[in-house]
């Protein structure tokens, strides 16, 4: 990892940024702010917004188009990526190519903390709301502070891994006309499938020490909730816009480490879950371009992969 620039460096360290207003002073309607930066280096700068809606701090991760400057009044086309379960913010540019395969277009790219669990959600809490809102954190406050303050347009698309695929798929639903277009690569796209679909979420909670009932309750008597959520309940609501949906099978591929074991409970419910959504939006009408692309593991090398195949559609679709 290299070194951190300080905040002081960063604004001051140069004659060109000397001159330029902290991009950091914009504020979310509600309040949230930045109260931190970090250049990693030239292209990935790291804010830490302080937030409302999760009732603590949490890191954001950009990577800034050629031509951007702290205080920017110029806007870009946005790329919003969202990792998956157990991971964080840092995932995408630590496993995969993103920096390099976005260094020539005319992008800003967004990589936000969604929790080590969080599943892009406002927490039910069991009745009681509050944190975490990781929802209202994305989709409003990162929203804000980024258009108001870090040269973030609102020709905006979405995409994401796993628990990722989820949240893309479930925003760009949840929040129609917000995404121009919204991917998932393994993604858990029809999450009340079946018995074990519910039980691969309930399990990553107990795993990670959360309660596995205070996300949307209980998937029987708060049925509507976990509906609320859920990309296949909510497909007419993604007709608008072109859709990219991939995942393997969980059998070792081309990708995987020699002598890797197969995959049993992750990747083949992402896959009968992908197909159940790709399916559904076909028979609404809708645009998807699907590749179930057979042996694979719920791992890394697959799903850069898919973000190159994806990437001219996603290009074409915010006029990057």
């Amino acid at each position: 990892m290299p070194a951190q620039i300080t905040r002081r460096t960063f604004l001051f360290g140069t004659a060109a940024l000397s001159s330029l207003a902290l991009s950091g002073t914009a504020v979310a309607e509600n309040g949230a702010r930045v109260v931190g930066e970090s250049q990693i280096n030239s292209r990935m700068l790291d804010i830490t917004i302080s937030s409302p809606a999760l009732e603590t701090t949490a890191p954001v991760r950009l990577l800034v188009p050629n031509g951007w400057t702290p205080g920017t009044t110029r806007v870009w086309p946005v790329l919003y990526l969202l990792h998956g379960a157990g991971d964080d913010y840092t995932s995408w540019t630590r496993s995969t190519d993103v920096a390099a395969l976005t260094a020539q277009k005319n992008m800003l790219v967004v990589m936000p903390s969604g929790g080590r669990d969080g599943f892009y959600s406002d927490w039910r809490n069991h009745g009681a709301g509050g944190a975490p809102r990781w929802a209202s954190f994305h989709l409003t406050e990162v929203v804000q502070i980024l258009e108001r303050g870090y040269g973030a347009g609102t020709s905006r698309a979405i995409a994401g891994l796993s628990m990722g695929g989820f949240g893309a798929m479930s925003y760009a639903a949840r929040r129609p006309g917000m995404f121009r277009a919204a991917a998932s690569f393994s993604g858990l796209l029809h999450t009340r499938q079946s018995a074990r679909s519910i039980s691969l979420i309930q399990g990553v909670l107990l795993k990670d020490g959360y309660d596995p009932y205070a996300l949307w309750g209980d998937a029987a008597l708060n049925a509507d909730v976990w509906a609320a959520h859920n990309p296949y309940d909510l497909a007419d609501k993604l007709l608008g816009i072109p859709l990219y949906v991939s995942c393997g099978n969980g059998q070792p591929g081309a990708l995987d480490p020699s002598g890797a074991l197969p995959d049993f409970a992750v990747e083949p419910v992402c896959l009968d879950q992908s197909v159940a959504f790709a399916q559904r939006i076909q028979q609404l009408g809708g645009t998807i371009t699907s590749n179930f692309y057979g042996a694979g593991l719920h791992s890394w090398p697959w799903w850069q992969r898919e973000l190159h195949a994806w990437f001219p559609m996603l290009t074409r679709a915010i006029g990057a």
